[in-house]
């Protein structure tokens, strides 16, 4: 791979992981619609990382709470607000790693194609905007309850299927559940975590089995690219959040959608 596909291939990645408009899609795209070259498995670790150190750092007093509330109460301490938080991420994660699991091969088969992408990226799009113009904003974070984390988690496990997203999708279970913007975002962004942790661990061993001779300073400039695209748009999103809200995005999303359904049918 060149350099300048290295670059936007990683910038992609690092904007739309956390942009509600689905990261996948706009991975598998460029090889789909330009014959370009696919980037391989050891990029697509390199870049998954990249995200991952971007909002560790960016929520680094928050995971440091969390992460030493959780291991208090796994020691039999007191339990507390960021113990909860903990827990929750695990729980919620669980559905989708299940999911993955089970489903992988399937959707690796048969649902990663151009009319998938273009039906997911319309249809979540839509159920974004309804949660958004029907949001309470009633509830934070701290007030969920198992099952509203269990509701989350298993919303994130569609997201495996391409052009759904996982923002998107999570951002929208939390809205439905009465959570504020801010708080859906960031719980999304949390949740991103132990996802993005055990994907990566599950590619980087499919890596390892294959022996693949990765090219190194393509994967250590796609992971420092993702990393500093991932850090500014988790930042300029929370920012502009409560000003915005989800329509621009859903605008977005109904596009591109049906530009990938003409050019489906056009091909």
């Amino acid at each position: 791979m060149g350099l300048e596909y290295i670059i936007m291939l990683a910038v992609i990645q690092g904007i739309t992981e956390f942009l509600p408009i689905s990261s996948s899609a706009h991975l598998i795209l460029p090889a789909q619609l330009f014959g370009l070259a696919d980037q391989g498995l050891a990029f697509d670790v390199a870049v998954h990382v990249g995200t991952l150190l971007a909002v560790l750092f960016y929520f680094r007093r928050d995971f440091s709470l969390l992460t030493y509330g959780w291991i208090r109460s796994v020691r039999g301490g007191r339990s507390s607000q960021h113990a909860r938080l903990g827990w929750a991420l695990l729980i919620g994660t669980v559905p989708a790693v299940l999911a993955g699991l089970l489903f992988n091969d399937i959707i690796e088969q048969h649902l990663r194609s151009t009319l998938v992408i273009a039906a997911t990226t319309i249809l979540f799009g839509l159920l974004l905007w309804v949660a958004d113009v029907g949001r309470t904003e009633r509830r934070k974070n701290r007030d969920m309850k198992l099952r509203d984390v269990l509701f989350i988690g298993f919303a994130q496990a569609l997201a495996l299927i391409p052009g759904t997203s996982r923002s998107g999708i999570t951002i929208t279970a939390g809205l439905m559940l009465g959570l504020s913007r801010q708080a859906a975002a960031r719980f999304s962004f949390y949740l991103s975590v132990p996802l993005i942790m055990a994907a990566g661990a599950y590619k980087g061993l499919e890596l390892y089995q294959q022996g693949d001779n990765a090219a190194w300073s393509a994967v250590l400039v796609g992971t420092a690219v993702a990393a500093v695209s991932a850090y500014a748009c988790i930042h300029c999103f929370l920012k502009i959040l409560d000003r915005i809200g989800m329509l621009p995005f859903v605008i977005y999303r109904l596009i591109l959608g049906a530009g990938l359904l003409w050019i489906y049918w056009a091909l």
